[in-house]
């Protein structure tokens, strides 16, 4: 018979403050952000969002070495959490949520939003298509899911989806900024 009540519930806090110790499971679960009661994926990838926010600055190689870090130590500890957690994509890991972001909003370092739009409605975006496409899982995000296993599997369809947001983002920041769009008339051919 299972153990309930209040000391059950001490031992389960108890066991996941010692699961949060080990480093791989700080690092997949964003150091605690994966256990988030609500919405885990969409809590990580807000941390990656205004992580963005505050790094932006360093310019793009910067940017691109982070997501490769992120991305390569994410690997390695979503495979080791996965042992820990002892499910496949525990929703708790959420390092994947941060390099698919990332790569969402890397078109706001090489196009920054002039004109029409602002940076901050540009991360927004960015923010909604990722987290989208990451939910949705179109066709390349659910094939990349399904294609592989481990640490790999948990990192790949989120970098897919960081991808085909990014294209969004890159759309949408040329779309609405003045000079860059073509003009009513002229969209289908007809001017």
């Amino acid at each position: 018979m299972g153990r309930t009540g209040p000391n059950s519930r001490q031992a389960s806090e108890a066991g996941e403050t010692a699961i949060q110790r080990t480093p791989a499971v700080w690092i997949a679960t964003v150091a605690g952000v994966g256990f988030f009661p609500l919405a885990p994926g969409t809590a990580g990838s807000l941390v990656a969002a205004v992580a963005f926010l505050a790094t932006q600055g360093l310019g793009l190689w910067v940017h691109l070495v982070l997501v490769l870090a992120v991305t390569t130590l994410g690997v390695w500890a979503s495979g080791a959490s996965e042992a820990v957690f002892g499910r496949s994509d525990d929703g708790r890991i959420v390092i994947d949520e941060v390099a698919g972001q990332w790569i969402a909003l890397t078109p706001l370092l090489v196009l920054p939003p002039i004109g029409g739009t602002s940076f901050f409605g540009a991360v927004v975006t960015g923010f909604v298509a990722f987290r989208l496409f990451d939910i949705w899982k179109p066709g390349p995000v659910r094939w990349a899911e399904r294609r592989f296993r481990g640490g790999v599997g948990v990192m790949a369809d989120d970098c897919v989806a960081g991808v085909l947001a990014a294209v969004v983002v890159a759309l949408a920041v040329v779309w609405l900024a003045p000079g860059l769009a073509p003009e009513v008339g002229e969209v289908g051919g007809m001017s």
